[in-house]
C-alpha cells in the first residue's frame, strides 16, 4: 500500500519549495514534484526564478554594473586601474555557479526537513491523487490529503517572432551568450526587457527596446517612470514606445526585425533579438479533466483569499493565480497555505506588495501611486527627497533619483512609497514594514536614521510630506 502524504506540492520554484519547507516544519508529511533539468543535465529545484530568472539575471546585473562602474566612475573616485576588459565566458560561468550553489542549497533543505522530492511532472487526479511521470516516462500514483499547485509561468512567445537558436531568444536564452553582440533588439520595455537590455548595454551592445504601449512603465508612479525613462535614455537604451513588432527573419546569422510606429513601417537588422513581452501561467494539463478545478480564460486557477480552489483541499499559489507574478508573492502564499493546512489562522496582506526593477538606478515601489489616489478621490499629500541632496549618495558618487512618499491626509497613514535610485530595493523594505504596521508619517519622521545613510532619504521624504524636511526647501512652513 502506498504511503499517504499530508501535502504534495507540484512545482519546486519559490512558491512551491517554500510551501513544502513550511509544511514540513509544521510536522506535515510532505512531498514536492519538480521536473526541472539544469544545464548540466541534472534534476534541479528552484524553478524558473533560481535557474533561469531572478537569480542568474541579478548575477549578471551585478557583474555588469561593476564593469561599468570600473570603466566610467573609478577615475572620478581617484582610482586608476588602467584598461578594463570583459571575460564574458567567466562572467557567465560565475552566474552558473551562483545558480548551482543556491539550487543545491534547496535540495539540502529538503533533506534536512524530510521532504520527498518526486522528480518528474505532476498531475492532479480525482480524489486528490497525484500522478508523477518521471523523466523516463514511468508513472506513479501518490495519495495525499492536500495538493498545492505551484507550477509557475513560462515566457510568452510571439508567433511573429519565433525563437531560433541563440539569435532569437526568450529571457532564459539571453542569459547565456558567450560573446557581446554588436546590437540587440528587445521586444518589451517592461521589467524583464529593461533588466536584460541593461545587462548587454553595459557590456557594449547597442540596445533598442520596442514597446507596444504608449506609456513607459504604466504600473509605476508617473514621476518615477518619467525619471526612469530619462535616465535609461541617457545611459544609451533606445526605448521606442507605441511600436508594434510585425515580424522577424533570421538571415546570415543576424535577425531582421520589422516594426511599425506612428511614422510607418520599418526594418532594422540586429545581431540578437530578445522576446520579453511577459509571462503566462503554466497550467497546461496540471489537473485531469475530472478534477473540475475552475480556471479562467488565461489558465489561472480561481482561488479565495487563502488560495484554496473550488475543490476543498486543492490550493494554488504563485504565478498560477491572480495578482502580480512575483517570487516573494508566491513564497508568502506558500507559507500561508501550509500554515492553514496545519490549522493555523494565517493570511496575507496583498495591499503591501513590494515591486522592484533591478536596473541601475533601481526602481522600487509599494502601495498606491499618486494617479491611483487621484482617481479614487483620496485627499493625499506627497513628500519627496532627491538623492542629490543625500550626503551618503554624494559620497558614493551615485545621486540619480529620489524617494517619493504619499500620505493619506485624513489619518496620516503611509499609503505609497516610490523610489528610483541607489539601493532602492533595500530602502523600500522600511516603507513596506511601516505600511504593514499601519505606521503614520509622523512615526517615520520620529524614527532616528543613522547618518550618513541612504535611508535618510526616506526619512526626509516623510518629513517633506508634512512640510518640514530639513535638507531641502519646503513648500510650506510648519508652525
Amino acid at each position: 500500500m502506498t504511503e499517504v502524504y499530508d501535502v504534495i506540492v507540484i512545482g519546486g520554484g519559490p512558491a512551491g519549495y517554500v510551501a513544502a519547507i513550511r509544511a514540513a516544519q509544521l510536522g506535515l508529511k510532505t512531498a514536492c514534484v519538480e521536473k526541472w533539468i539544469n544545464k548540466q543535465d541534472k534534476p534541479a529545484l528552484g524553478g524558473t526564478c533560481l535557474n533561469v530568472g531572478c537569480i542568474p539575471s541579478k548575477a549578471l546585473l551585478e557583474s555588469t554594473e561593476l564593469y561599468e562602474t570600473a570603466r566610467h566612475n573609478f577615475f572620478d573616485l581617484g582610482i586608476n586601474v588602467g584598461e578594463v576588459s570583459l571575460d564574458v565566458p567567466k562572467m557567465i560561468g560565475r552566474k552558473d555557479k551562483v545558480v548551482t550553489e543556491l539550487t543545491g542549497g534547496i535540495e539540502m533543505l529538503f533533506k534536512q526537513n524530510g521532504i520527498d522530492w518526486l522528480q518528474g511532472t505532476g498531475q492532479v487526479l480525482a480524489d486528490k491523487q497525484v500522478k508523477v511521470t518521471d523523466h523516463k516516462g514511468k508513472d506513479t500514483i501518490h495519495d495525499t490529503e492536500n495538493v498545492i499547485i505551484a507550477t509557475g509561468s513560462v515566457p510568452i512567445e510571439l508567433s511573429a517572432t519565433p525563437l531560433e537558436g541563440n539569435i532569437v531568444v526568450d529571457s532564459a536564452g539571453a542569459l547565456d551568450w558567450q560573446a557581446v553582440p554588436s546590437s540587440v533588439c528587445v521586444i518589451g520595455a517592461g521589467v524583464i526587457g529593461l533588466e536584460l537590455g541593461s545587462v548587454w548595454r553595459r557590456m557594449g551592445s547597442e540596445v533598442v527596446l520596442l514597446e507596444a504601449q504608449d506609456a513607459f512603465l504604466p504600473m509605476v508612479d508617473k514621476a518615477i517612470a518619467k525619471e526612469a525613462q530619462r535616465t535609461f535614455a541617457k545611459q544609451g537604451l533606445d526605448i521606442k514606445l507605441s511600436t508594434r513588432v510585425m515580424g522577424s527573419t533570421v538571415k546570415d546569422g543576424k535577425v531582421v526585425v520589422r516594426f511599425q510606429d506612428a511614422k510607418g513601417e520599418h526594418e532594422q537588422t540586429f545581431d540578437k533579438l530578445i522576446v520579453a513581452v511577459g509571462r503566462r501561467a503554466f497550467t497546461d494539463n496540471i489537473c485531469a479533466s475530472e478534477v473540475n478545478v475552475q480556471q479562467d480564460e488565461r489558465g489561472l486557477f480561481h482561488v479565495n483569499e487563502h488560495c484554496e480552489t473550488n475543490v476543498p483541499g486543492i490550493y494554488a499559489i504563485g504565478d498560477v493565480v491572480r495578482g502580480p507574478m512575483l517570487a516573494h508573492k508566491g513564497s508568502e502564499e506558500g507559507v500561508m497555505v501550509a500554515e492553514r493546512i496545519a490549522g493555523e489562522n494565517s493570511s496575507m496582506n496583498y495591499d503591501v506588495m513590494p515591486n522592484v526593477i533591478y536596473t541601475h538606478p533601481e526602481v522600487a515601489w509599494v502601495g498606491k501611486t499618486e494617479e491611483q489616489l487621484k482617481s479614487e478621490g483620496v485627499d493625499y499629500q506627497v513628500g519627496s527627497f532627491p538623492f542629490a541632496a543625500s550626503g551618503r549618495a554624494k559620497a558614493k558618487g551615485d545621486t540619480t533619483g529620489m524617494v517619493k512618499i504619499i500620505r493619506d491626509k485624513s489619518n496620516d497613514r503611509l499609503v505609497g512609497a516610490h523610489l528610483i535610485g541607489p539601493s532602492a530595493s533595500e530602502l523600500l523594505a522600511q516603507s513596506v514594514l511601516a505600511m504593514e504596521f499601519d505606521a503614520t508619517i509622523e512615526d517615520i519622521a520620529h524614527t532616528i536614521h543613522a547618518h550618513p545613510t541612504l535611508s535618510e532619504a526616506v526619512h526626509e521624504a516623510a518629513l517633506s510630506a508634512d512640510g518640514r524636511a530639513i535638507h531641502i526647501g519646503n513648500r510650506k512652513k510648519r508652525a
